[in-house]
């Protein structure tokens, strides 16, 4: 009775992997190199392989790929409930090139916007499809990050987005996170707002302080790890530098930028447990990253219509190294702000504290 209860079991189990695997099936691209689960995303890998090579430099994790990061959230962000949920993610930010880039929250998108748009044009994708795909596979080339989910079929936008719906270095606390909960149907959570911050980890301010271009906000600009996290919650007393200017706050880093909305963020009592929860939990920075870019790259879309395409998405380099403090800091030099939860000891990088060099111009 066994045996027979165990072949019917085995034969179920057949049955399930065979189901799966018809349901899985996978198209050989017309390149004769590539498969796809759907047909409708095998251009995109002549896409990828040109973006790597003409916009990445064959796969660096640089200024461009911060910048594409940067304007992913620039034009997803502009959609608001009290103003009908028009635009988000449509890449209207591309296509209305002489409006939106010049918005004063958008200063410094147009370079990107420029390099974006004919490589757009070039393989007759629309514009938020392209901006979207674009900085999906520029974090891809970051050791550490996740693989952000992409999906195909945005229409071409209608209108430039509205002024005044990009959040600013220098907004308080409760006006940003205002912000982000008028932004598509469900809005953002406070918590939200901080997995989409982890973006900083590999970003940098060129006109937040036009004098220091390439500033980093954390000390491994390249890598997508949780060093930004420990970096936001030191004390800024160490090193003189040019904090004052609008949007900017004193890092302890020489030659590292803190804006403001971070330093504040980090501190507030809505957001500080949950920043402070990534600090060397690399599995949640990248979970929950990938998870906020997802909803991101959906506002204003509807998702049933959309083919997930993100298996085109190249699987970044995994990262294994722990975040430390910055050499000669240590916990005392820490302002807790999360009162339930102490601060996680971290060893100390050896040598002498040293400056942060800038971000390389692309």
């Amino acid at each position: 009775m066994a045996s027979k209860k165990l072949a019917i079991l085995l034969s179920i189990v057949g049955a399930i992997d065979l189901a799966n695997a018809a349901l899985t099936k996978r198209v050989a691209c017309p390149d004769g190199v590539n498969t796809a689960t759907n047909a409708a995303c095998c251009p995109l890998f002549a896409v990828r392989d040109d973006i790597q090579q003409e916009l990445f430099d064959g796969g660096e994790c640089g200024e461009d790929v911060h910048e594409s990061l940067r304007l992913v959230f620039h034009d997803s962000i502009a959609i608001s409930n009290v103003a009908g949920n028009l635009g988000g993610a449509d890449g209207s930010i591309v296509e209305f090139n002489t409006i939106e880039p010049f918005y004063h929250a958008n200063l410094g998108t147009d370079e990107i916007v420029e390099k974006q748009k004919p490589l757009a044009a070039a393989h007759n994708m629309t514009p938020g499809d392209f901006l979207q795909f674009a900085a999906a596979v520029g974090v891809s080339n970051c050791p550490g990050a996740p693989q952000i989910p992409f999906f195909l079929g945005r229409p071409p936008p209608l209108a430039a987005a509205p002024d005044g719906l990009v959040p600013e270095p220098f907004d308080n606390v409760t006006d940003i996170l205002a912000r982000f909960a008028d932004a598509g149907p469900v809005g953002f959570t406070a918590v939200e707002v901080v997995w989409a911050l982890a973006s900083h980890t590999i970003a940098a301010a060129d006109l937040v302080d036009p004098t220091i271009p390439g500033t980093p906000f954390d000390s491994t600009p390249s890598l997508f790890d949780t060093q930004f996290f420990v970096e936001t919650q030191l004390i800024g007393t160490l090193f003189p530098g040019t904090a004052g200017n609008q949007g900017e706050d004193e890092s302890p880093l020489a030659g590292e930028m803190r804006l403001q909305s971070d330093h504040d963020l980090a501190r507030d009592n809505r957001t500080a447990c949950e920043w402070q929860s990534f600090v060397n939990n690399q599995p949640k920075l990248m979970a929950r990253f990938s998870q906020v870019m997802l909803k991101l790259s959906l506002l204003g879309q509807n998702q049933s219509t959309l083919t997930d395409c993100s298996e085109v998405i190249p699987t970044p380099v995994a990262l294994n190294v722990q975040a430390t403090f910055p050499a000669g800091l240590g916990l005392a030099d820490v302002e807790q702000a999360c009162s339930s939860t102490p601060f996680p000891s971290l060893s100390t990088a050896p040598g002498p504290a040293t400056s942060v060099p800038p971000v390389p111009p692309s």
